[in-house]
């Protein structure tokens, strides 16, 4: 499922190579349940024409300014990414479009081509994504009921106190809650809590004060390293200060390069899930 790190390496993506530049050609999926509240004919209407200004982000969501409205918006779901036909948009994984692969493909919701022939497609094979078409995207849900942004408008160590604090619900389920923060999903969450060394289903008031303090500088740490590196198994092998014994270590690998060079198969994720909760009994 496409966390902040995704998002926002897309959205970097999307900066680095689309900005500037004129749409020529836009194609949508007829598919209402993800093309939200919108016409085929009006939302490739609406894009054609008109001039990539800048790409935004906030928690999972990303928006394209146009040079002028409305803006394509786009909530990523389980399964939406973007691609950029000849760029790799993440590191951690094969994202960049061969010749012989199908293109776009027959799972795009959103195809641009751009005035000097670059194209990239926004796709989703499960259908849980929404593409939306606004003239304001950040004032309108779901991105305006949105909490502040974990990479970009981090809370100080007093505010997370002073929030947690009044919260008598698990900690992992008010990380998860994107009304209080936004960005940090299942896997960023489990990575905060393990390196701040607090239970997942702790309540968020029971929480001492040195345990506030490691869980600030845990989300401050990750989110620093998600938005350095955009991915997220690789971190260990390409980023020495990250923590060898991250809860994303699996089963009998004793080094990030045997890990790296193994499956990820089920067994190995018992084993090591298994180790993280020991890790809280000792």
């Amino acid at each position: 499922m496409p966390e902040l790190p995704e998002v926002e390496a897309a959205r970097r993506a999307i900066e680095e190579n689309c900005l500037g530049k004129k749409i020529t050609k836009a194609l949508i999926a007829d598919d209402p349940k993800v093309i939200e509240g919108v016409s085929r004919a009006d939302f490739e209407g609406s894009l054609v024409g008109k001039t990539i200004v800048s790409a935004h982000r906030k928690g999972k969501n990303l928006w394209l300014r146009l040079d002028s409205p409305p803006f394509p918006s786009f909530q990523f779901g389980m399964t939406g990414a973007i691609y950029i036909k000849g760029v790799a948009v993440t590191k951690y994984k094969r994202s960049a479009v061969k010749d012989t692969d199908e293109w776009p493909s027959k799972y795009s919701k959103l195809f641009v081509e751009l005035d000097d022939g670059l194209e990239f497609s926004f796709t989703d094979k499960r259908r849980f994504a929404r593409v939306r078409l606004l003239k304001d995207p950040a004032s309108v849900p779901p991105i305006s009921e949105l909490g502040p942004d974990a990479l970009l408008e981090p809370m100080t160590g007093d505010e997370l106190f002073e929030s947690l604090s009044k919260k008598k619900i698990a900690i992992k389920t008010l990380l998860l809650d994107q009304s209080y923060i936004s960005g940090i999903g299942n896997w960023v969450a489990d990575e905060v809590l393990y390196q701040a060394r607090i239970h997942p289903e702790q309540s968020a008031a029971s929480l001492s004060k040195e345990n506030y303090g490691n869980l600030h500088k845990s989300i401050k740490e990750r989110m620093n390293t998600c938005r350095l590196l955009n991915m997220r198994f690789k971190l260990m092998q390409t980023l020495p200060s990250f923590p060898v014994n991250g809860c994303f270590i699996f089963g009998g690998a004793k080094s990030p390069e045997k890990l790296m060079g193994g499956k990820l198969t089920l067994s190995r994720l018992v084993a090591g899930l298994q180790r993280m909760y020991q890790s809280f009994r000792s």
